[in-house]
């Protein structure tokens, strides 16, 4: 629901706050006094094209923010719009939505204080807000609204997932179809580029992580004589010269100072641990002098081995080159292309398997959407005369209306009783509503003769008969009076009350019979004396008020036409207490 509008130098409009109930609400003022800029302004926090021309002339900018207060079904409804844009923990109970026109043409557009794109803030509008305007269709105009409007309003939504459930099925059906219904020549070109790949990979047989061994030796096999050298220097320096050479190796060293350490640990025993150290250190140094001579004796100056290593690293190298960066996305390649390959050589009895199944499910697809396609032809005529009897409420009790549902033939659609038809998620049905205004003329696409006062008044019987299963909150009407006399606009008045029961409705009109009806009257004044031309609104919260606005629609401001007046609102109550009883 649509709980507060804030509208700061937008045209007319210098600084405006409007709080909404629920129900329905009612906006009335003379010609010019800004009442459809209101609509403008909520159509613009709803993601319409943002136009400079709107910020007032004194100003070098202008917003709108739209405060709307969420139930769980609303939420619920928003909640994949929300999540796409990872702001569903951002949004709770309240929907804030801001919209800013700058005068150099840019325009901001926010949800709950967070920038967000402008096509975000159509698509949250068009779930929660319809709005008819003088020259917009409502929803109720494009076809392919009328299907779900009809599918809800008969409860055939889970009929219709059923249907949905097959189709997808027979599409994933149809897909690995597809892959299978290869030609045979690029069958056998494929499944002999995968044997040549798998040889390929099979021929050098890579183990995980055996490049990086491979490099290692091959670091050895290179620099053997440099590792030979250093090797024994390293053990010289340990062990001495065995030839006897004057200077000792630190092996040697190590042992004299361990005897001298024992030496002394006899004599003062705080000694007793650096003696023990010193004897460690000796062993460690006699076993790493045991291991570089082990190291040197492993060195091997092979070319041919360094040869072989390296001809081996080409080998894989050529291999991560040609399926992947590493080994083993090497070996899942190939691990791949064997089951790529497999898939291929069983190609015939997985095409025929696939192709079973693809005939079951068309034919379970046609006897489910056969029955779904029954009902909604049972509930367009239900709905036809329903429609029609609202319509004759408003003065139309010739106009004829109809609910169209037609098939359409295709060579691969689902089997309906020995015809093949186009389908998709929602069926076999292309269902639009038609009208004919006018006796002898055949009915057509509401598009097409739904204009002035009969558009209204269709759009006012459409809504309240589909009142139930049209899940839009908010419906906002913008001089729907437009066509419509005073003993209709009455009616109309009535239905809009209607309606109010389970949305909230908001209408700008010219008819006092109309106004009447409204749970809350705001009036829109503006100052012809003001230079600056500022527009305001009031709500008229007692009777007097209300029939002092309603006279002077009216045209007659005097007693008779305050009596009207009252007679009107006393009439509207009248009728309330009978629809609630």
């Amino acid at each position: 629901m649509l709980e507060e509008l804030q509208i700061r130098n937008l045209a007319v409009i210098e600084d405006l706050s409007l709080v909404f109930g629920p129900g329905f609400n009612v906006i009335t003022g003379e010609t010019g006094a800004g009442k459809s800029l209101l609509v403008d302004a909520l159509g613009l926090a709803l993601g319409r094209r943002a136009d400079p021309v709107f910020v007032r002339a004194d100003a070098e900018r202008a917003s709108v923010e739209a405060c709307f207060r969420l139930d769980d079904a609303t939420r619920a409804n928003l909640a994949p719009l929300l999540r796409a844009e990872e702001l569903e923990d951002e949004v709770g109970s309240s929907l804030l939505l801001t919209r800013v026109i700058r005068r150099n043409g840019r325009s901001t557009a926010r949800v709950n204080g967070i920038a967000v794109r402008s096509s975000l803030l159509k698509a949250l509008g068009e779930a929660m807000v319809d709005i008819h305007g003088q020259s917009d269709h409502l929803s109720l105009l494009r076809p392919a609204t009328h299907v779900d409007l009809l599918d809800r309003h008969a409860n055939l939504l889970d009929q219709r997932a059923a249907v949905a459930k097959l189709v997808g099925r027979l599409q994933a059906t149809r897909a690995q179809l597809g892959q299978l219904q290869l030609d045979e020549g690029r069958r056998e070109r494929r499944a002999e580029q995968l044997r040549r790949e798998v040889a390929e990979i099979e021929a050098v047989a890579p183990q995980p992580d055996e490049d990086e061994r491979l490099r290692q030796e091959r670091a050895r096999l290179g620099n053997s004589e440099q590792l030979a050298q250093l090797g024994a220097e390293a053990q010289l320096a340990l062990s001495g010269d065995e030839r006897g050479g004057e200077t000792p190796g630190a092996l040697e060293q190590l042992m004299q100072a361990e005897q001298l350490l024992a030496r002394l640990a006899r004599i003062d025993p705080q000694l007793q641990e650096g003696h023990a150290l010193a004897d460690a250190l000796a062993q460690q140094v006699q076993e790493l002098t045991g291991a570089l001579q082990d190291y040197r004796d492993r060195i091997e100056h092979n070319p041919q081995r360094l040869a072989d290593v390296e001809q081996r690293l080409e080998a894989i190298n050529t291999l991560r080159r040609r399926f992947g960066a590493t080994i083993q996305a090497v070996l899942a390649h190939a691990d791949e292309a064997r089951a790529q390959l497999d898939a291929l050589e069983h190609n015939e009895q997985q095409l025929l398997a696939c192709q079973a199944e693809e005939n079951r499910l068309l034919a379970d697809l046609g006897r489910t959407a056969s029955a779904l396609s029954r009902a909604r032809r049972e509930a367009g005529q239900k709905l036809a005369r329903q429609v029609m009897s609202e319509l004759a409420d408003l003065r139309m009790g010739g106009t004829r209306f109809e609910v169209s549902i037609a098939q359409q033939e295709s060579a691969d659609g689902c089997l309906v009783e020995g015809r093949r038809l186009r389908f998709d998620r929602v069926g076999i049905d292309r269902l639009q509503f038609l009208m004919s205004a006018n006796p002898g003329q055949p009915p057509q696409p509401l598009a097409k003769v739904a204009s002035g006062g009969e558009a209204a008044r269709l759009m006012l019987a459409l809504k309240h008969v589909l009142a139930r299963a049209d899940r839009t909150p908010a419906l906002i009407f913008d001089e729907i009076d437009q066509g419509i006399g005073g003993r209709v606009g009455a009616v109309a008045g009535y239905k809009l009350r209607a309606l109010g029961d389970a949305h909230q409705v908001l209408a700008v009109t010219h008819l006092a019979q109309l106004a009447a009806c409204a749970d809350r009257h705001y009036r829109v004044d503006k100052d012809p004396a003001d230079r600056r031309a500022r527009a305001t609104v009031q709500l008229l919260q007692d009777e007097e008020a209300r029939v002092a606005e309603l006279a002077s629609m009216l045209g007659a401001a005097g007693d008779s036409g305050r009596q009207t007046a009252r007679e009107l609102l006393q009439a509207a109550a009248r009728h309330a207490t009978r629809d609630a009883e």
